[in-house]
This record gives C-alpha cells, structure tokens and sequence, in this order.
C-alpha cells in the first residue's frame, strides 16, 4: 500500500502510529493542517472491520475538521484521532493515560477530545498526562449538546431555503441514530413541531423516542425510503451512497454525521437529483466551537459558545446562496470557501 497515493490522503501534515502493548492501546493521530492554528478534534474509539478502515476514517475526518474550523471562524486547524478496537472491553484508564502520551508527544500541535465511545471521564483520564485536551467536566464539558444546537439551526436555514418557511411544524424528519447528538436534537424537533421517524441499533432509544416525541420507530434499513422532507443523517458517515440515493425521497439531508459522502461524486448527483445537501462540516460545527473557547479563550463561557454557534445558520444560507448563483453543488461550494479561508492562513 502506498501511503501517499490514498485517495483519502490530503497532504496531511503528519499521521502518527500509537502502540501501546501493556494496555492494549492501537491508535491513529492524523494532523491535516495547522495554517490557522493547532490541529483540534475528537478522538474516536472504535471496532474497525481492519486498520485500513481506521486509517481511510481518520484522514477524512481530520481533514473535515480542517475545514469544519474555517468554515466556523476559529483559529484552528483540523486533527482527529482514532481507537482501535472494542471500547466495551478495551476501556481503561491506563490505556487512556497511554493515549494521553502519544498526544502530549506532539507538544501542542493537536488539541483532542471525546467523540463517538469516549466521554467526559475519559478525556479528564488523558488530562491527568497532558494538557492538550478540551471538552472537560467544569469547562466546555460535553460539546454534543452544541453540535445538536448547531444541527438544528442548519436543518432550519434548509427548510427555510428550500421550503420557503421558518415555521418546522408539520415538516417530517427521518433522524437516523439516536446517540447523544441525535437524541438532542430530536428534542429540539419535537418542540419546533417536527413529525419524527426514527432508527437507532440501541432499542432503548427507540422506545424512548416514540415514548417523548411520539416518534414513528422504523428499521436500519428502512430509514432511507420513508417520504419525508428531511434526512437526517446522525451516525456514522458514508449514507449517502450509490445504494441509498436512489431511495431518498427527501427534498434536504441536513443531519450532524460527519463524512455523510460516501464519495465526492454524490454532491452532485444529489444536486442532479434536486436535494439540498447540507455540508456536514458546516452544519455539525457546534462541538468544536463550544471547545474552541476552551483551547483558545482564558475563561469559558458557554453563553459566548451558543452565540457563536447560532452563526451557523447564516454561513449555511451563504453557502446555499453561492450554490444559486454559481450553479455548483453544495459540498463543492463549501470546500471552495474553506480552502480560501486556509489559504489566507498559510500567508
């Protein structure tokens, strides 16, 4: 395999091996770039198929952190990091202290924090061996409740976009997984008047959802074909494929999964096909930008971090409205914008 020649390798800066044999520890650290500042994003724990999955999953979304940080007006750059293996039976605390070494090896260029199978706890372990880690307990804390904030508010400039309203009562929207992200921003949903339909693999959710939010449960598979206005991808990236674009009946995807392309071709098929795609860098930026006050500011405060995400709404009816005007497809419109936003960085 020639590493440089990865469809997903985007001259990244630096992608560093941890192996830690005593716990168990197998992780992947991708830096893509520090033109606007340290690389910062989350650390992922998950049970990859194989090490080439972790490795295709860590170069796109550190690369979508790059871009995910332009397009939000921070002053830093895009990392992610990658767990491999079971966190059911992997999770120690010795194993994250490791974790916290090979982070503080970096002296600074990457910044991590919780993702998907890692919460607050764990980041506060990696804390106890470096100090390049955000989203603790008793300062930015847990950012999903940002990102969904973020989420919700994107979906709406769609709505208002592509449906002409500002008003979501009666809109459908099929919100596939309901993890913390997810589950949040049905909450905000079912207030604003939304019909939910719903699919997770945990039941518990399920029932709790159509429990709360009268949601209707359908199955993992059957998220794709329901007639709504709405998909909202809320899980893992790559839904929106050759297999699955052809049963949207959608108008707008605008959901907080991050790498929701399986391939850049599918940007313009679902313009071809009149669905208005929200960016997912764009529309799920509430996290990083809730811990951006804590890598960057010298206090936080959580009221300046929801008044900084509230600015997604009009980045996203900007990148709509270029879209128009240019006749170019969302996620190509975006990238646009955010590699001109590094480019003055790197100047």
């Amino acid at each position: 395999m020639s590493f440089f020649n990865l469809v997903d390798f985007d001259d990244h800066e630096q992608v560093v091996y941890c192996s830690d044999k005593k716990t168990g520890l197998k992780a992947i650290i991708a830096v893509h770039s520090t033109a606007l500042g340290p690389a910062a994003g989350g650390c992922r724990f998950w049970d990859y198929a194989n090490d080439e999955s972790a490795l295709t999953d860590v170069l796109r979304l550190s690369r979508g952190m790059t871009y995910k940080n332009a397009m939000a007006g921070l002053k830093l750059g895009g990392g992610k990091a990658v767990i491999i293996g079971d966190p059911k039976s992997l999770k120690s605390p010795e194993l994250f202290k490791a974790f916290g070494k090979a982070v503080n090896n970096l002296a600074g260029r990457y910044y991590t924090a919780e993702d998907v199978n890692i919460n607050t706890d764990d980041m506060g372990i990696v804390n106890q061996i470096t100090d390049y880690v955000a989203g603790l307990d008793g300062k930015s804390g847990n950012p999903a409740p940002f990102t969904a904030l973020g989420t919700f508010l994107g979906l709406k400039a769609a709505v208002k976009f592509k449906l002409g309203t500002d008003d979501l009562t009666g809109i459908k929207v099929a919100v596939q997984g309901l993890g913390s992200v997810g589950y949040s921003l049905c909450q905000r949903l079912h207030a604003a008047g939304a019909k939910l339909i719903v699919t997770d693999i945990n039941p518990v959710a399920l029932e709790k959802a159509a429990t709360e939010f009268n949601a209707e449960v359908v199955g993992l598979d059957d998220i794709y074909d329901q007639d709504v206005d709405v998909y909202s991808p809320c899980a893992l990236g790559a839904s929106i494929n050759d297999g699955t674009i052809s049963r949207l009946k959608a108008s707008i995807i605008a959901g907080c999964a991050n790498n929701q392309l399986a391939e850049p071709k599918h940007d313009q098929l679902l313009k071809d096909k009149s669905i208005l795609y929200v960016p997912d860098y764009v529309i799920n930026a509430g996290g990083i930008i809730n811990v951006s006050l804590e890598i960057q500011a010298e206090t936080y405060c959580a009221d300046k971090a929801t008044k900084m995400v509230e600015r997604i709404y009009d980045t996203l009816m900007n990148v709509f409205e270029t879209a128009k005007q240019q006749d170019k497809p969302t996620g190509i419109v975006a990238d646009e914008m955010a590699r001109a936003i590094i480019a003055k960085g790197n100047k």
